[in-house]
């Protein structure tokens, strides 16, 4: 079983190759679209790196679940209804959304997840 420290290394790693960042850029503070660039696109490649990094498999809608986000029962006026805040916080307890629900609008969330939370999804997944 990876340590905390070995899982960061290794997520660290995947980001630089998937990202073409450098890897004093990659802190687990940083997030992913802002800080770091990534795109839609980006995402795919992430997922494949860390499956085969970790050897587990990544559902689609785990890391971003678009469901959620698009769904007409938790959006209003493009913002997550208080619902739609609930059903993001038990599908991804990963990520702490407490800043994101003071203003939840959906356009924004892109810039929520860190690469803390990346780590913290691999360390659920793989039970540390």
């Amino acid at each position: 079983m990876p340590s905390k420290e070995e899982i960061f290394a290794k997520v660290q790693a995947a980001l630089v190759d998937a990202l073409g960042v450098d890897e004093e850029e990659v802190t687990p503070e940083a997030t992913l679209v802002g800080d770091l660039g990534a795109e839609s696109i980006d995402f795919l490649d992430i997922v494949f790196r860390l499956e085969k990094t970790f050897d587990i498999k990544i559902p689609q809608g785990d890391l971003v679940p678009q469901d959620i986000l698009t769904n007409a029962q938790y959006v209003k006026d493009g913002k997550l209804t208080p619902e739609g805040l609930t059903a993001l916080r038990q599908r991804i307890p990963f990520v702490n959304l407490d800043k994101f629900a003071e203003n939840p609008v959906v356009q924004d969330f892109p810039n929520v997840m860190t690469v803390g939370d990346i780590c913290r999804y691999v360390e659920m997944k793989l039970g540390v």
